[in-house]
């Protein structure tokens, strides 16, 4: 049995068990929700954290697809955004089993760290027409990213080129990608293809998958455009 095929029944993904929640499709134990919202006033993004994320959702920017088969992430421009953030998402933060404690990594301590998931790019916003769904960074910066630019899906890498996905990418198409990080390296696999073996030390580590909409107002955006993004499966292993 292939390891893709394997990642697949192992969350379940094979059956017809129909979702009622967000958290029937993605295994929320393990991470944060970062909201584009601002219920208390100080101007920086909510979170939402275990247990109350197992069952959280949200007309605006976290809730099931209409399908019931993915959850689906969106972000307006003018949403607030988290301290030192540059942009507003509706995001995802891998944390340890629980929820309430994060979690870090380096890609050269000796386990494999992986990130496998099918997501689709559904919106981007009119001028900026920039989104990302998925990214591995350290509390301040991004190291990769995985990203719609106009209409080119692509790997972001910091300090070298990007992968090229898809030159021609169609909104609302699932693709399938494992990110594996292990022995001073970082490799991707698109639609069960190595595309990408970038070797890199990095430590304080984490996943996070989502939407991110790297719009504004001041760049020409209407406050009222978004990005949108949807997921039918998210998979995360350390061994």
């Amino acid at each position: 049995m292939n390891r893709w095929l394997t990642a697949v029944l192992a969350l379940g993904l094979i059956g017809d068990v129909a979702a009622k929640d967000a958290g029937d499709v993605i295994n929320l134990s393990i991470w944060k929700l970062i909201i584009p919202m601002d219920d208390n006033g100080d101007d920086v993004a909510d979170e939402v954290t275990m247990p109350t994320l197992r069952l959280f959702e949200d007309p605006d920017f976290f809730h099931l697809s209409e399908d019931k088969d993915s959850v689906v992430f969106r972000a307006r421009s003018d949403a607030p955004k988290s301290e030192g953030s540059k942009y507003p998402r509706s995001e995802l933060r891998e944390m340890k089993k629980g929820g309430t404690v994060k979690t870090s990594w380096g890609t050269n301590d000796g386990k494999v760290h992986n990130l496998t998931f099918s997501a689709a790019f559904l919106a981007a916003p009119d001028q900026s027409r920039d989104v990302v769904c998925a990214r591995i960074g350290d509390s301040e910066k991004d190291l990769l990213t995985v990203r719609l630019k106009d209409r080119k899906l692509l790997i972001d890498r910091e300090n070298s080129k990007p992968v090229i996905l898809d030159d021609n990418y169609e909104p609302g198409t699932f693709f399938n990608l494992m990110i594996i990080a292990d022995n001073g390296r970082i490799r991707a696999l698109y639609e069960r293809k190595q595309i990408m073996e970038w070797e890199v030390e990095h430590d304080g580590l984490f996943f996070r998958v989502g939407c991110q909409t790297r719009s504004a107002p001041e760049k020409g955006d209407k406050p009222e455009s978004f990005g949108e993004t949807a997921f039918k499966s998210v998979f995360v292993t350390h061994k």
